[in-house]
């Protein structure tokens, strides 16, 4: 697959091949999730500053990848990007996500209906992951990206999916760093176990202008016949079209859309 690592990068066990292609493997996944929505085109240097390995390396997996249609060249600037080979490869596992099919129609209902751009978040245990979104008609917008990827503890699709995980779990992923919570020490964290408290209450969570001085979130969740949370209905919006009054309908509608969702897959909200 990718060529071997050199003297430069982490070492490895010669005497176990397994242990040898399983490093290979991780390095070339780390170099998938380097691009992000943000910084969708990267060089080989910048590549290698993130990861951590050798440019050398780097550029051999790089070649692989090219070849494979996972990423390719800028034309002009010759950096990289993702390839449209990742949707051949992504595409099996989101058509057969159930969530995503079933949630489409009501996504584009709650888009016509506010005006702001909606989306599907699910949760991979550490981070809010984007699976479908409908972007907004306006010319200013904020849009969440196919992929995209959320560990900041104030976005309000990582509240409502921390929401229904133990405090114990919470208090583990907020200061191991797995989730980001600026200037956290143990009186933050409890009143943030609070707030999760009362996302859950509520329904809906809400994000304005905490991770993001000019864009709003708001976030209500999914679930499924057992009653876990299996995704949620996420509403980025501008700040400024957003007074708290606009918060709350879109707060309401969010949370509606959520439970149309939650209904057509069969599911219900646990008892509270």
């Amino acid at each position: 697959m990718v060529d071997t690592m050199t003297s430069e990068e982490t070492p490895e066990t010669t005497t176990n091949g397994d242990t040898k292609g399983t490093s290979v493997i991780v390095n070339a996944i780390a170099v998938l999730r380097s691009f992000t929505a943000d910084e969708p085109l990267l060089g080989v240097t910048e590549i290698a500053n993130r990861v951590g390995l050798h440019k050398s390396t780097v550029s051999r997996i790089l070649a692989t990848f090219e070849q494979e249609h996972l990423v390719e060249r800028d034309p002009e600037t010759r950096r990289f990007r993702l390839g449209l080979g990742l949707i051949a490869v992504a595409g099996p596992l989101l058509a057969e996500l159930e969530e995503r099919r079933v949630a489409y129609p009501v996504l584009r209902e709650l888009t016509e209906q506010t005006g702001e751009t909606s989306a599907l978040m699910v949760w991979n245990g550490s981070e809010s992951m984007c699976v479908e979104q409908i972007a907004s008609h306006h010319q200013i917008k904020h849009t969440t990206p196919l992929g995209a990827r959320y560990k900041d503890a104030l976005s309000a699709s990582v509240q409502v999916f921390l929401a229904a995980e133990p405090a114990e779990r919470v208090r583990v992923l907020l200061r191991s760093g797995e989730i980001a919570h600026p200037g956290l020490d143990e009186t933050s964290l409890e009143a943030y176990l609070i707030r999760l408290g009362d996302v859950a209450k509520r329904g809906w969570a809400t994000n304005y202008g905490e991770s993001s001085l000019d864009e709003v979130g708001l976030a209500a969740p999914v679930f499924d016949h057992r009653g876990d949370i299996v995704a949620a209905v996420l509403i980025p919006a501008p700040r400024f079209r957003v007074s708290p009054d606009t918060l709350q309908r879109l707060g309401e509608s969010c949370k509606a859309a959520a439970d149309r969702v939650t209904a057509r897959l069969g599911g219900a909200a646990p008892a509270r």
